[in-house]
């Protein structure tokens, strides 16, 4: 274990939770690679992820994470507190024929479906969205047409202060696959909108949409979900097809020969060669088409161990 997680694990506030030092990441990210954070906090509940980030001293990092669907975490690790929100934050409610609230933690597809059997049409697309609430509302998430921005209403958010808030989508400013919300602001849960439908009519949408990606998507494969955002001018796998790179590798990380816009870590894939495949997929594709690819995939963490790890 390194001195600097004990020193910065002394300096944290009590919780009810678990504050856990040197915790590998790989295991908590789809495509299994990662070093780790120096410390993981699992709060409780609410009150005890308010009364945490209220009492963590204001120099210490604090990241966030879900279940690591569209997330790279590097090789180095991450430094100070890595967040994780657990069972306690994933609860989903119907609020009546055309509401429905989630935590943070909860899962785009269970929140589709779940709705779907209420009733509340509209939200199908988070079926093609794996990831969480939180997450999908940071980064505006979007699939077959429809993304968060058309169906949230407000959102639960704590700052890293501890103070809570609620913010509309205008208030987020949910742009394509962006948002202002900081690194370390916290969403807790959201309400989101739709509207009356024939639960047999919204259930046999979401088989389409799952059909879908089980046929264009390498969902089997340990990867990040689409690397990069759609330009304006084509889409970004589109690009990538003409920039021949559809299958090409660095180390242990391969272009997904079946979507060019997802990367695969084949087997014993470090970080760095997932990161250094997808900058290699941008240079390549500024030099075809004159266009530059921005990352979708959230890439956070230091490149290297720390020097008292190596050797």
């Amino acid at each position: 274990m390194r001195d600097s997680s004990k020193h910065l694990l002394a300096q944290l506030p009590e919780v009810k939770g678990s504050l856990r030092r040197d915790v590998p990441l790989a295991r908590y990210t789809w495509f299994r690679v990662g070093g780790p954070a120096d410390i993981l906090f699992v709060p409780a509940d609410s009150t005890d992820l308010m009364e945490f980030l209220d009492g963590c001293p204001a120099n210490i990092p604090i990241s966030v994470i879900g279940v690591g669907s569209n997330l790279l975490v590097r090789d180095g690790g991450i430094r100070g507190v890595v967040i994780r929100l657990g069972r306690s934050f994933a609860k989903i409610n119907i609020e009546d024929e055309c509401r429905i609230t989630a935590g943070a933690g909860a899962l785009g597809p269970k929140l589709a479906r779940l709705a779907a059997k209420a009733g509340i049409g509209g939200l199908e697309f988070l079926s093609g969205v794996p990831g969480t609430v939180g997450g999908a509302i940071k980064m505006n998430a979007g699939a077959y047409g429809s993304e968060v921005v058309d169906v949230l209403v407000t959102a639960s958010v704590i700052s890293r202060g501890g103070h809570l808030e609620q913010l509309s989508a205008r208030d987020l400013m949910l742009q394509y696959r962006s948002s202002i919300l900081p690194n370390d602001s916290i969403v807790l849960d959201a309400s989101f909108h739709g509207q009356k439908d024939v639960v047999g009519d919204i259930l046999s949408r979401i088989e389409e949409i799952n059909k879908s990606r089980n046929i264009s998507q390498p969902i089997r494969d340990r990867t990040g979900g689409s690397t990069f955002a759609n330009p304006s001018e084509r889409s970004a796998w589109e690009l990538i097809e003409a920039a021949g790179c559809r299958g090409l590798r660095i180390g242990r990380a391969m272009v997904s020969p079946k979507h060019c816009n997802f990367l695969i870590n084949t087997g014993g894939a470090t970080s760095s060669d997932i990161e250094r495949l997808g900058e290699e997929l941008r240079r390549r594709v500024r030099e075809q088409s004159g266009i530059q690819l921005r990352w979708e995939i959230q890439r956070i963490g230091t490149a290297e161990k720390p020097a008292e790890e190596l050797g």
